[in-house]
């Protein structure tokens, strides 16, 4: 599934090939999140036309919305959304613990009401595979349990074990219904909340086990800044180096070029279109707020470095309107450019490893964000 086309030499950044059965993704590379089957506000034209390589949708969501059933009958998800490249599907194991008003995890796996109309399911690591083999994604997630923040020790050791369980029995429903032989592709999930020996011990049980691929999961739940790149440096030793790494739900620009940095693969985050609904874009020197006064009469676009087609026919102060207005077409303005950015960030990325030169990117891109992350390197 992976290979490995070169390796920074004063880095771990690694640049390489993520190979599916819809086709191959330049790594590093960032999933647009289109959690119900879009990514808000954008058509599939749109993410051809910033030349996204891959999607990344929910398995809960789909599962009560439009359900299986049209899910079926429409031949799987890529022809659902008309998206003929490659998609990974999250378990929606997240979304059964944190969205939902009665859950109830056991061992076996997670009932929960679903938080649309109260109807009762039950997530079992069978179930979750069987959903996805329906959607016909590409990358599969197994169910876990994500820990809370914070979580104490004898908690953390309990979600461990359970999905280390889960990820078992994913793994044997994946092989025994030929999944695998359709070509899909099934990740493990590394948990361990923020203890090292325990992050070391998920790593550890899953590598027994032998996946296509391995995440980082329980990031981004509220830790700091700080205990999520602990929890990172703590595991990735352990991977291996012949399959792509994932690190769940983050993030920020600067979060993305320093996980590169340790030797990350695969990125997916909401926040370029949820901050673009609320009027923050994103350029080279950081974050900008087009809701700001100060931009009521800016002709510039919001960022003069940018080639994307808003930044070429649109100003801020024009957006700026639109989004005060409440008009639509602003929110769409302001995702199209955010994922522009983080899509040829992704590039950016891949061309200073290929020249053995992300140690210097690296410092100057966090320098030019002024990232927090610069005292790190």
């Amino acid at each position: 599934m992976f290979k490995l086309i070169h390796q920074d030499n004063l880095t771990a950044a690694r640049r390489g090939v993520v190979t599916t059965m819809r086709g191959s993704i330049e790594s590093p590379f960032f999933m647009p999140v289109a959690t119900t089957g879009t990514v808000k506000t954008m058509s599939g034209v749109d993410l051809l036309d910033m030349q996204s390589q891959v999607v990344l949708s929910n398995t809960y969501h789909l599962y009560l919305r439009p359900g299986l059933e049209v899910m079926e009958h429409a031949g799987g998800l890529h022809k659902f959304m008309n998206w003929d490249k490659p998609i990974l599907t999250d378990s929606g194991g997240y979304q059964a613990f944190s969205l939902t008003k009665f859950r109830k995890i056991t061992d076996e796996g997670v009932k929960f009401q679903s938080h649309i109309d109260g109807s009762s399911h039950f997530f079992t690591p069978e179930k979750v595979m069987d959903i996805q083999r329906v959607l016909g994604s590409d990358m599969v997630m197994p169910l876990d349990e994500c820990s809370p923040h914070p979580c104490d020790r004898k908690k953390a050791l309990r979600g461990l074990k359970r999905t280390t369980q889960w990820a078992k029995r994913c793994k044997e429903h994946f092989h025994s219904t030929g999944m695998h032989e359709r070509g899909q592709r099934l990740f493990a999930i590394v948990q361990g909340a923020t203890y090292e020996d325990l992050r070391r011990q998920s790593a550890e049980e899953l590598l027994q086990i032998d996946f296509d691929a391995y995440a980082i999961g329980g990031v981004s739940v509220g830790e700091s800044v700080k205990e999520m790149f602990e929890a990172l440096n703590w595991v990735i030793p352990f991977l291996p180096k012949d399959k792509p790494r994932y690190f769940m739900g983050i993030g920020l620009p600067d979060q993305i070029v320093k996980a590169v940095g340790l030797g990350i693969d695969m990125f997916d985050c909401s926040i370029p279109t949820r901050y673009g609904r609320h009027g923050s874009a994103f350029s080279n020197k950081g974050k900008l707020n087009i809701l700001n006064h100060e931009f009521i009469k800016d002709l510039r676009p919001i960022d003069e470095t940018c080639d994307c087609s808003v930044c070429k026919n649109y100003t801020r102060c024009y957006i700026r309107h639109l989004l005060k207005m409440n008009e639509i077409t602003g929110v769409r303005l302001m995702s199209y450019h955010n994922l522009h950015f983080y899509i040829k960030l992704m590039g950016r990325i891949r061309a200073a490893i290929e020249a053995d030169n992300y140690a210097q990117f690296q410092k100057e891109f966090l320098t030019n964000y002024n990232s927090e992350l610069l005292d790190t390197l």
